[in-house]
């Protein structure tokens, strides 16, 4: 057996070098990054800035934003919604609130369920420097943290592709400013893991091993 073990090791130890190359090459990964300015903050939700990204991030993304805002008022919020479509009611919000309370929550709204509120905490929801991080994937569905904290765990909301991210923090018009000055640093990365090539090398070592077991069964029994 432990000839079995380095002749597996032998066969795939060459390979990994290989596989650790060709792992950053990975042609399906997409990668943005937009500033939303003070600016944007300063509108009603149905008038919202509109961010259009780069690239269309598919089912498997990772998102993160850190808040640098200055807040005009108390009641000022910073809203950011991820869509599919703008012109479609399927969203992912967050939204943060400024000194002392700093709120924090997390809404989803899909044509079927309409709007719903994940995840709010009214008072000590963030604080500067702290990074806000939102993922979906094909297996865990939808999940926030915030710093090691997790808001939301892996809610399915049947798939989510980010194409636009939204921008606006008022309810009227009559509204004071809810910012004064700041931007919103957003990133966001995707990609397909089976478009990896080392996403296989477990498979690879498995099945190489099966196959050697099993020429050395048969190799016994005769």
């Amino acid at each position: 057996m432990r000839s079995l073990i380095l002749v597996v090791l032998l066969l795939v130890t060459p390979l990994l070098p290989v596989y650790a190359q060709e792992s950053t090459m990975n042609k399906s990964v997409r990668y943005d990054t937009v500033e939303i300015p003070s600016d944007a903050f300063n509108v009603i939700r149905d008038n919202a800035t509109i961010f259009k990204l780069p690239h269309e991030h598919v089912t498997n993304w990772q998102l993160t934003m850190e808040n640098k805002l200055t807040y005009a008022n108390p009641n000022g919020n910073a809203i950011i919604r991820l869509y599919e479509d703008p012109k479609e009611q399927k969203f992912i919000e967050v939204g943060m609130g400024g000194a002392p309370d700093y709120r924090l929550w997390i809404a989803v709204n899909t044509p079927e369920d309409g709007y719903f509120l994940i995840h709010e905490e009214k008072t000590g929801g963030w604080s500067p420097g702290q990074i806000v991080t939102v993922q979906h994937s094909s297996n865990g569905g939808l999940s926030a943290t915030i710093g090691q904290q997790v808001l939301v765990d892996n809610l399915d909301i049947a798939g989510f592709t980010v194409r636009d991210v939204t921008a606006s923090g008022l309810d009227s018009t009559s509204d004071p400013p809810a910012v004064s000055s700041g931007n919103v640093a957003i990133s966001i990365v995707s990609g397909d893991p089976a478009q990896n090539p080392i996403f296989y090398m477990p498979f690879i070592v498995v099945g190489v091993t099966g196959v050697l077991i099993g020429v050395l069964i048969k190799t016994k029994k005769r």
